[in-house]
């Protein structure tokens, strides 16, 4: 799935969009995403110079993002307009920093879901080394009505 069908499913667009790719879909299961970090992304411009790290806090954000990707395909709901919203993030690990000129590879799995909630588990890895892991709560809702 390119970065097309995946900008139909959620939201994000740059320098938020944190997915590139979709390498394997299996609805109502799991997913497996590429984000190729480069050293163009704007964050590694103050963190930090002279040893550029992708933040942790983006590395959960590109794994919710492949979660959502995952839940709304899943629910049918491309190009519907539905938002997904972080609930809750649990049992983050940090564990190797990510540097400019990887392949971050998100792999997020169903824990369960409801009609508008879902339990997700996600690890990222680089060269199949986990670099961070979490589980987190996500809520499908509907946009924000116009003003």
């Amino acid at each position: 799935m390119d970065v097309t069908r995946v900008m139909a499913a959620i939201p994000h667009r740059y320098p938020m969009l944190l997915v590139d790719r979709v390498e394997e879909l299996v609805l109502d299961t799991s997913i497996r995403a590429v984000k190729a970090v480069t050293i163009n992304e704007a964050f590694f411009q103050g963190h930090y110079p002279g040893r550029p790290i992708m933040p942790g806090v983006l590395i959960v954000e590109a794994l919710a993002q492949a979660a959502g990707v995952l839940g709304v395909e899943s629910l049918g709901l491309v190009n519907s307009g539905k938002l997904v919203y972080f609930m809750s993030i649990d049992g983050v690990k940090f564990r190797k920093p990510v540097e400019p000129g990887v392949l971050l590879h998100l792999e997020v799995e169903f824990v369960s879901k409801r009609t508008r909630v879902c339990k997700f588990a996600g690890v990222a890895k680089i060269d199949g080394v986990v670099v961070a892991e979490a589980n987190f709560t996500a809520m499908i809702a509907d946009p924000p009505a116009e003003a």
